[in-house]
């Protein structure tokens, strides 16, 4: 039997594990990426766990999510970024420079490679053939001091493409039409590996536009095989030389397959407050629309923001829409001015901004009250962009300024038959990516030699070891797909505490109750107990940081996002499987007990707890962990566990096992 692209990857770096699914395996990481809102605590790890030096090929950190610097703390934590890349040796990407995805696409994904990030987007170079994979800062921290990341073992999905696009149908629109089809839990615990002859019509930047929503339906990672595209996308960059030839065997036998014909492809868009709640966009044309926004990592390549330029060249921006484009790298911009391209946007009455994330995470661009906005962004969780109720629509940048120049959402083949001389601009390519690197400083540039903290910055919290009794209220009931946004929040006034876990913990779960953070300290322990996929969306592990600093024990949930539950365990939060019917019969407030002496069914491999309510009603509650997760809750979370395999190994590396 011959072997997925994904697995010849896989084998090429495994380390201990077998490539069966549901097995946990353990993976060598060729590269690492953070960013920002996430490297603080990473880099705050890596020096808690006495590591002097950076162990994989390549490790970035960048600065993209809190480039507007509205505070002195936001520009600490930059200062602190840069003296960690420079003291550990790690590549530094300034504020304004870019996003994480796009300036590391540009100059260090390749072929063959593994990357470990902790940003959930991470998988966007899996469009060049890199096995990339988003987790949580302390996996980053350990993996980029030598030791392994272990995964479970994904299924293996075959994504076949057939056909080509039709005119204005895109690749933002091959992706809406999976996540129409799947929904936001449809990728959970597999890879998408895309295939056939549909994918050697698209280009590199499109392909990395499909990987890059990947995330949203829930997916380890996605992946293309390498072509002649790969190929010249990489001579574009001048870094041909990195190429390599990947595909699947002839022979591979995948676990399920999905058929897209891209022929049969229209526009489509994803109405609030949900990338799966996803449309044709005919079918929500005339909708007015206040504000356009083309950027962030999924659509803010030069390739994205060219079409746009192209249909506004002569025309101008609708006098009642706002339309920004924030470039996803300074790369971009720089090539689109010397093009003329900016100048011809501005006259056109577009905003062009800095290339960062802040309006993707309500940081900037807020959109007005009772207002409707347009974005080629891949997320449009309820409240992400800064203000509650809002109404944010996904879409491609056709249809983004398909709608600037109409005023309303409008199906840019029915913009272009009213106009009469609006033309496809398709996808195109420029001769070379040309572009200064003065805002990249590399390991031997590195301007600091030691860590620079301001008073913003305190210290990684610390869990006491897993304890045999566990029980404590029910302080929060929560519903399907609660996100990390909601459990830890992203906008201006709270992003510039992710360095103070005791202040950022204030805002935990407000979203949901703004009471919660002061009953979680009052009841000194506690549960949490939500519905299905509790802690979609992004990386970050503040999302468990958090609460467990708050006293919270563990989580009661139907089922569990990958990189959260990850996350739990990290820090040191029991993450327990319940029923439907178990759900149903626990309320908020309730007395929950684990009634199993939790910490020796923990370390002997139970599978299942039981679970008393208010000392009356028993249920049945799993946990489905291998011996190594085990071990880590038991120890209080994964910083202790590592600290631990650091000393019994004695060496400046964590442990392989």
């Amino acid at each position: 039997m011959g072997q997925t692209l994904t697995e010849k990857i896989l084998e090429d770096h495994l380390v201990e594990g077998n490539l069966e699914t549901g097995e946990e395996i353990g993976i060598e990481i060729d590269q690492v990426l953070t960013q920002d809102t996430t490297g603080t605590m990473v880099w705050l790890q890596f020096e808690a766990m006495e590591l002097d030096e950076v162990q994989t090929e390549i490790a970035a950190q960048y600065c993209d999510h809190q480039t507007y610097q509205f505070d002195f703390k936001n520009t600490d934590d930059h200062r602190f970024l840069r003296s960690a890349a420079g003291t550990f040796g790690a590549h530094f990407s300034r504020p304004g420079n870019g996003i994480c995805h796009q300036v590391h696409k540009e100059h260090f994904a390749a072929p063959g490679k593994t990357m470990l990030g902790s940003d959930s987007h991470t998988p966007t170079p899996g469009g060049l053939g890199e096995l990339a994979i988003g987790a949580g800062g302390i996996d980053v921290a350990v993996a980029m001091g030598g030791a392994p990341y272990y995964i479970e073992m994904p299924e293996i999905v075959e994504i076949r493409l057939e056909g080509e696009l039709p005119e204005w149908a895109t690749a933002k629109d091959v992706a809406l039409e999976l996540l129409r089809r799947l929904t936001v839990k449809g990728g959970v615990g597999k890879i998408f590996e895309y295939t056939g002859p549909g994918v050697e019509t698209l280009t590199v930047p499109e392909r990395t536009t499909i990987t890059n929503l990947g995330t949203e339906l829930g997916a380890t990672t996605s992946i293309f095989g390498t072509d002649e595209n790969t190929q010249d996308f990489l001579d574009k960059l001048g870094r041909g030389d990195e190429f390599v030839e990947l595909s699947p065997d002839e022979d591979a036998e995948y676990d399920d397959q999905i058929t897209v014909d891209l022929s049969d492809l229209e526009p489509l868009i994803a109405e609030p407050s949900m990338p799966d709640n996803v449309v044709p966009v005919r079918e929500v044309a005339g909708t007015k629309v206040d504000q356009v926004m083309i950027g962030s990592c999924t659509n803010g390549a030069y390739e994205d923001i060219l079409p746009g330029a192209k249909m506004l060249e002569g025309r101008e921006v609708s006098k009642t829409t706002e339309m920004i484009v924030a470039p996803a790298s300074k790369q971009a911009s720089e090539m689109l001015a010397r093009e003329g391209w900016v100048a011809e946007m501005m006259a056109a009455g577009v905003n062009f901004s800095e290339a960062t994330c802040g309006a993707c995470i309500g940081n900037g661009h807020v959109p007005a009250s009772d207002s409707v906005s347009l974005r080629t962004f891949n997320r449009n969780f309820e409240g992400r962009s800064g203000i509650e109720d809002d109404n944010v629509y996904l879409c491609s940048p056709e249809v983004a300024t398909a709608a600037a120049i109409a005023g309303e959402i409008v199906d840019p083949r029915d913009l272009a038959d009213d106009l009469g001389d609006l033309e496809d601009p398709g996808i195109e390519l420029p001769d070379k990516y040309l572009g200064s690197d003065a805002d990249l400083i590399a390991p031997d540039e590195a301007v600091d030699d030691e860590l620079i903290k301001g008073p913003n910055i305190g210290d990684v919290p610390l869990k006491d070891p897993l304890g045999s009794d566990l029980e404590g209220e029910v302080l929060l009931k929560m519903v399907d797909n609660i996100t990390t946004d909601h459990i830890s929040p992203a906008n201006a006034d709270v992003l510039m505490y992710r360095s103070n876990i005791p202040k950022l913990s204030e805002f935990t779960l407000a979203r949901v109750d703004e009471t919660f953070a002061d009953r979680a300290l009052e009841a000194d322990g506690g549960f949490l107990l939500a519905g299905e996929n509790y802690g979609q969306g992004s990386s970050r592990e503040h999302a468990a940081l958090c609460p467990m600093y708050l006293g919270v024990e563990g989580v009661l949930a139907q089922s569990f996002a990958r990189i959260h539950r990850a996350n739990l365990f990290n820090f040191g939060l029991i993450p327990l499987t319940i029923d439907e019917e178990t759900y149903d019969a626990i309320e908020q407030g309730d007395e929950v007990e684990i009634v199993d002496d939790v910490r020796e069914g923990v370390a002997n491999g139970e599978e299942e707890f039981t679970i008393s309510v208010n000392g009356e009603e028993e249920f049945t509650a799993r946990l489905d962990a291998s011996q190594r997760e085990r071990d880590i809750l038991a120890a209080g979370g994964k910083l202790s566990w590592t600290k631990d395999q650091v000393d019994e190994a004695g060496s400046g590396a964590p442990a392989d096992d």
